[in-house]
């Protein structure tokens, strides 16, 4: 069967195609360019999994804007056991600009809103989450999510960005695990 793929110890079959995935990108990108027209905003990609959803998005965006990348390091904290997650990579002066985070998936949402706090502290006019998928039945914490490109239930996928262990990120569709236990 072509739309099966193995990773690892793992076999996945094509859930979401490329052709759906780019049909939502643009929509998203139309919302975005009716939304933010004269607000140069400052599109935020998380690294690693977003790149091709924010590849295909900038290509779709029409108005005035830019687009940096950043990276969510995970360091022990030393009063607690948890990790905590560091945003690396933003060298732009964020004070009275509109951002765009630009991510892959929101499930439990706690990444999102750590990187919502990080970045409140850099005195931002107004910050806008555009993901490529969310994971309704995941979230532990109420985000306004704008920018949905697609709801998802709450299965393990690869492709398009996503990966299994560093794997599967360059596939074009999206791909959920098959009879995993």
């Amino acid at each position: 069967m072509d739309n099966t793929i193995q990773i690892k110890d793992k076999t996945f079959v094509v859930s979401i195609p490329e052709t759906d995935i780019l049909r939502e990108v643009e929509r998203v990108a139309s919302e975005i360019n009716r939304d933010l027209a004269g607000k140069n905003p400052l599109f935020l990609s998380v690294l690693n999994g977003s790149f091709m959803f924010t590849a295909d998005l900038m290509k779709r965006i029409t108005i005035p804007c830019e687009v940096s990348f950043v990276k969510l390091a995970s360091y022990q904290g030393v009063a607690t056991t948890g990790k905590v997650k560091e945003v690396i990579g933003i060298n732009e002066d964020l004070t009275g600009r509109t951002i765009v985070i630009v991510e892959d998936i929101v499930d439990t949402g706690l990444t999102m809103q750590r990187l919502l706090e990080s970045l409140g502290t850099r005195r931002p006019k107004e910050i806008h989450i555009a993901t490529l998928l969310v994971k309704p039945d995941k979230l532990k914490v109420d985000l306004d999510i704008e920018y949905v490109a697609m709801r998802i239930p709450n299965d393990f996928i690869v492709g398009y960005g996503l990966d299994y262990d560093g794997l599967g990120r360059n596939f074009k569709d999206i791909y959920t695990v098959i009879n995993e236990e």
